[in-house]
């Protein structure tokens, strides 16, 4: 289960693109937090903090509870938008949580015993289709990775969705088929 983030924020006055401006010369992000049938509410947070959960790598599957002036709010990153040229953050869009929300949200997947592999060790290569699967989850049981061995694997083998292990009430959100993950495919 991925492990829940604290970010302190203040509530900001004004929307647009003024205000927006504004609030990054002062070092600070501008964001919003929606959803839950609530009114949308405009924030600024600091940008070293913010940056420091964004560079883990699972920023955008990791439940945050943000503090706002005083009132803690349950969410979880939906949107970052960077400059294109300076890859400076320019906002955030967050999606508020109510009691016993289901979201779906991507969630990366780890290779295990790839030095095991008897395909991999007769020249093979793991061709990976996809590095993160979109599962429907619970909002406080939401995986950080799964794991797939791929020491039994030969060339010409491949790994699909009913080869993953999901943890109760979770499924994925492709349910017509039974996607491939990876293959274990010949070099040229």
């Amino acid at each position: 289960m991925s492990q829940t983030v604290n970010i302190n924020a203040a509530s900001r006055d004004r929307a647009g693109k003024g205000a927006a401006r504004a609030v990054r010369r002062e070092g600070r992000v501008p964001g919003v937090i929606y959803g839950d049938k609530k009114d949308p509410q405009i924030i600024s947070m600091e940008y070293r903090e913010l940056m420091k959960q964004i560079q883990t790598g699972r920023f955008m599957s990791t439940l945050v509870d943000i503090d706002v002036d005083g009132t803690k709010v349950r969410v979880i990153p939906r949107d970052i938008q960077f400059d294109p040229v300076r890859d400076f953050i320019m906002h955030v869009d967050f999606l508020r949580l109510g009691k016993n929300a289901r979201i779906a949200v991507m969630v990366p997947v780890h290779f295990l015993n790839e030095d095991d592999s008897k395909g991999l060790k007769r020249g093979g290569v793991l061709n990976v289709v996809r590095h993160e699967v979109e599962v429907m989850s619970p909002a406080d049981a939401i995986p950080e990775f799964f794991e797939i061995d791929v020491a039994s694997l030969d060339i010409g083998d491949s790994i699909h969705a009913s080869d993953v292990t999901l943890p109760d009430s979770v499924a994925f959100t492709i349910t017509d088929r039974d996607f491939t993950i990876a293959t274990i495919t010949e070099t040229r």
